[in-house]
């Protein structure tokens, strides 16, 4: 990483000047279909991924927005957190609009509409945050490469984090794809903690008080080390669940960290363990060190959590589009993607061969109060490498 090419980060123009859409696809051209939720319950976690997506390819061509040539454009589809709406915006992406590559979107019941759509185009199509296990699962294909963590992942880092002898467990997710298939992967991995309690709730929760009340009730009066994992996205505040004198029972929290604002519900509880997929302060490698520089300059502020991960897909797709020489034929792609390593905030990210899953760090963290920030800050307490999670595979390839 040279001071050119930072300064040239630095100076991404308002996203708003990078996803004009022309009349008809050119062949030099090269069309990537973001599908997100611009709107929607994951309305916050889709912007930051659509941010993240331009500044990386913006990073990754050096500022050219081209590979070989050819331009990239991209088309900004808001599928407003809707699987129904999600399946036709890429399929006319696809169809209509010419796209060679499709990303997004926000949520897994969305990606798990949009797999089949990929198959029967015959188009690749990029993850940059559906989580759910079932997508390189049983729901699988080898047009699907997935640069976000996933549920498996963010279960596994954690249960790491937490398993220790002579610690009780229970779990408090939501009741869809992500919570349950998330809590499966946790209950599987421990040795050595024992799990006594699931509470599932809707996604559209707000009043948590009755679930945490049934956690409370299963674990006051067992002896030891308590603590509550819970595993929740979007709106609602999971960690109301406080305020029913979890201390007084010696109870603790735990969560998968995600954005500054599930960050600012926890920096009442210091001392707080866990993992976490990303926190701006926590990796260290230049292009995490350009990410957030230019962030900082665009925004004034630091990026968040999901903005790494709109990052890390861009950081893939403009690798694989270099190694075919801006070819975009998905065939070609795919055996350029397949075992490909790339650079991202994160540091190394590598497609395992036999699912397309990302291969990643995950980082065990543990909080402290900063009275300078809204939020609870996570320190690094260790790396977990993918050598550690021992990710298994769910498809039957």
């Amino acid at each position: 990483m040279n001071r050119r090419d930072l300064i040239a980060l630095a100076a991404v123009p308002a996203m708003g000047t990078l996803w004009s859409k022309p009349s008809f696809a050119q062949s030099d051209e090269i069309r990537i279909a973001h599908v997100y939720s611009k709107t929607g319950p994951l309305d916050s976690f889709g912007q930051q991924l659509h941010t993240g997506l331009m500044m990386g390819l913006q990073y990754a061509t050096g500022g050219t927005m081209a590979v070989n040539g050819r331009k990239l454009v991209v088309l900004d589809r808001d599928d407003q957190g809707r699987p129904d709406v999600a399946r036709s915006l890429l399929a006319s992406a696809y169809v209509d609009d010419k796209a060679a590559i499709g990303v997004g979107p926000t949520s897994s019941s969305s990606a798990l509409a949009l797999l089949p759509v990929a198959e029967e185009n015959k188009r690749i199509l990029i993850l940059d945050n559906a989580v759910a296990d079932s997508i390189v699962g049983d729901k699988w294909n080898k047009y699907l490469f997935r640069t976000m963590r996933s549920s498996s992942q963010d279960a596994i880092s954690n249960a790491l984090a937490l398993d220790q002898p002579g610690v009780t467990i229970a779990t408090l997710a939501q009741d869809y794809a992500y919570g349950r298939e998330g809590v499966k992967a946790f209950r599987q991995t421990l040795k050595h903690a024992k799990l006594v309690h699931e509470e599932y709730l809707p996604p559209e929760t707000t009043d948590f008080t009755a679930g945490g009340q049934r956690i409370v009730d299963r674990l006051k009066d067992i002896p030891g080390r308590k603590i509550v994992w819970i595993l929740w996205a979007g709106h609602g505040n999971a960690f109301s669940i406080g305020d029913l004198d979890l201390k007084r029972y010696n109870i603790e929290m735990s969560t998968l960290v995600t954005d500054f604002a599930t960050l600012q519900f926890i920096k009442g509880y210091p001392g707080m363990e866990g993992a976490t997929y990303y926190y701006y302060g926590i990796p260290k490698n230049p292009v995490n060190d350009a990410m957030v520089a230019a962030y900082k300059a665009e925004f004034n502020r630091p990026p968040d959590f999901f903005v790494a991960g709109g990052f890390s897909a861009a950081m893939a797709i403009v690798t694989a589009l270099k190694k075919t020489g801006g070819n975009t034929d998905a065939n070609k792609l795919i055996a350029a993607m397949e075992g490909m390593s790339f650079e991202t905030p994160k540091g190394t990210m590598t497609f395992r061969k036999e699912d397309h899953q990302a291969l990643q760090s995950m980082y065990h963290y543990r909080t402290r109060s900063d009275p300078t920030v809204a939020w609870a800050v996570p320190e690094l307490v260790h790396e977990i490498t993918p050598s550690e999670m021992q990710l298994p595979t769910l498809n039957n390839r």
